[in-house]
C-alpha cells in the first residue's frame, strides 16, 4: 500500500494555559504564562515555589465518583483531552474503524501521584494494606486503555515512555502506523501530573528547576519549570476525513528518532540534529521549507545552547531565518506530555497565522543568537514547521507539521 497523507482532526488539551484548545490557545497567543506558586504541594518545604499547575482543578468537575476511583490525576487530565479531541474531531465509529484505530500515548512518570501516595502510606503512617486499585491508576498505559475502554477501540492500543520525548514517540508512530496504512485513524498525545512531594524532592535533587521562572534562550537563564496537563490529537488518513468532510487542522508529514548515545542527563547536539534531519528526510523537505521550530527549549543552560548549535548544524544559513520559540516559557515542561502541547501549540500556530512568543526573556545570550520569538507573539504565515523534544538518556523525537491551508 502506498504511503497516505496523514491529517488532524481534532485536538484536545488542559493545561496551566486553561482548560480547553480555546484556552490554551489564547494565552498562547497572547504570551500570558501559566507560571504561578505551587498549591497542589506545601511549596514551602522546596527550593523551588513556582510550577505551571491546571489552576483550580476539581476531579470531581470531571468524573463521577466510581469512576475517579480508577483514576490518577494523569489519566484524567488525558482523559479530558481526549474527550475534547474526539467531540472536536466529529468522528463517527463503525465496527470496521474501531477495529482500524491505534491508540499511543506517552508518559514519563505515569501514576506518580497514586503512588506517592502508597508510599506515604506505608512509609510514613505505618499502614501496610494499599488501595486494592494502586497498580491500575499507577500504571503508565492506564490512559490508553482507558481510551479504549470509553470508545470501544479494538485496534493496536499502548504507551511510550521516554522521558520528556514521550508524546512525540507516541505522536510519530501514530503517525506512521496511519501513513502505512496498519491504522485508518489514530488518538494520540501524552499526559502528565508531577506535582507530588516524591517526585518534586527528586527534581530538586537535580538542581535543573528554575527559583523563580523558566526564561529559554535568555543569558540569565537559570532552569525549567515543571508542568503538568494532557494533549490528545485525533489522526486519520485524508481519504477518511475529507470523505466526512472533517474539519482538518493540521497534517503531519514526518517524524524522526535519535539517540545520542552520549550521557544520561547532557545531551549532546549531533544527536538532536540527527532527529531533525531523519525528520525532514521523512517529510520529503528541504532544510529551507521549515518557517518555525517549537524548541524543546527547556531554560536550562547545557539544553538551550545545544538546541541552537544543533539548528545551526541542520539549516545552516537558513537557521538565521527561522522563527524559534519554547512554549514552555508559558505551559512548563510537562514532560512526557511536554511534546503533545507543543504539538497542538504548534498546529495552532500554524492554523492562525500566529507564532507564540518564548516568553520572560530579558537578555540576548551569544550562544542561543538565533530569532526567538521574544515575549511577543508574531504574525507569520508559516507552511511547515518542526516540533522538537530531547530527553533525558538522550532520547529525540521531531515530528513535522504542516498548514494544510497554504
Amino acid at each position: 500500500m502506498p504511503w497516505r497523507r496523514v491529517v488532524i482532526t481534532g485536538l484536545g488539551v488542559i493545561s496551566a494555559l486553561g482548560r480547553n484548545a480555546a484556552e490554551f490557545w489564547s494565552s498562547l497567543s497572547r504570551g500570558i504564562p501559566g507560571i504561578r506558586p505551587m498549591e497542589i504541594v506545601d511549596r514551602t518545604q522546596f527550593r523551588f515555589q513556582n510550577g505551571a499547575e491546571v489552576p483550580g482543578y476539581r476531579t470531581e468537575d470531571y468524573f463521577d465518583p466510581e469512576k475517579a476511583t480508577l483514576l490518577d490525576r494523569f489519566s484524567e487530565f488525558g482523559l479530558i483531552a481526549a474527550h475534547e479531541a474526539l467531540r472536536a474531531s466529529g468522528i463517527q465509529w463503525t465496527p470496521e474503524l474501531l477495529a482500524r484505530t491505534a491508540i499511543v500515548t506517552g508518559t514519563a512518570v505515569g501514576g506518580q501521584t497514586a503512588e506517592d501516595h502508597a508510599f506515604a502510606d506505608l512509609y510514613q503512617r505505618g499502614r501496610t494494606r494499599f488501595h486494592p486499585l494502586s497498580i491500575p491508576r499507577i500504571m503508565a498505559n492506564a490512559l490508553a486503555s482507558h481510551i479504549s475502554m470509553e470508545t470501544g477501540i479494538t485496534g493496536p492500543v499502548f504507551t511510550i515512555s521516554t522521558a520528556c520525548s514521550s508524546a512525540n514517540h507516541a505522536i510519530g508512530h501514530a503517525f506512521w502506523m496511519v501513513r502505512s496504512g496498519l491504522a485508518d485513524a489514530a488518538i494520540a498525545g501524552g499526559s502528565e501530573a508531577p506535582f507530588s512531594p516524591g517526585n518534586l524532592r527528586a527534581w530538586e535533587a537535580m538542581r535543573v528547576v528554575s527559583s523563580d521562572t523558566c526564561r529559554p534562550f535568555s543569558k540569565n537563564r537559570s532552569g525549567m519549570i515543571l508542568g503538568e496537563g494532557g494533549g490528545i490529537l485525533v489522526l486519520e488518513c485524508i481519504d477518511l476525513a475529507l470523505s466526512r468532510g472533517a474539519t482538518i487542522y493540521g497534517e503531519i508529514v514526518g517524524f524522526g528518532m535519535s539517540s545520542d548515545a552520549h550521557h544520561i542527563t547532557q545531551p549532546a547536539a549531533s544527536g538532536a540534529a540527527r532527529a531533525m534531519v531523519l525528520s525532514l528526510e521523512d517529510a520529503e523537505l528541504h532544510p529551507d521549507a521549515i518557517g518555525y521550530i517549537n524548541a524543546h527549549g527547556t531554560g536550562t543552560p547545557a539544553n538551550d545552547a545545544m538546541e541552537i548549535a544543533a539548528i545551526r548544524q541542520v539549516f545552516g544559513n537558513h537557521a538565521a531565518r527561522l522563527a524559534i520559540s519554547s512554549t514552555k516559557s508559558l505551559h512548563g515542561h510537562a514532560l512526557g506530555a511536554a511534546g503533545a502541547l507543543e504539538g497542538i501549540a504548534t498546529v495552532l500556530g500554524l492554523q492562525n497565522g500566529v507564532l507564540p512568543p518564548t516568553a520572560n526573556y530579558t537578555e540576548p545570550d551569544p550562544e542561543c543568537d538565533l530569532d526567538v520569538i521574544p515575549n511577543q507573539a508574531r504574525e507569520v504565515a508559516c507552511e511547515f514547521a518542526l516540533s522538537n523534544s530531547f530527553a533525558f538518556g538522550g532520547l529525540n523525537a521531531v515530528v513535522a507539521f504542516r498548514n494544510p491551508g497554504l
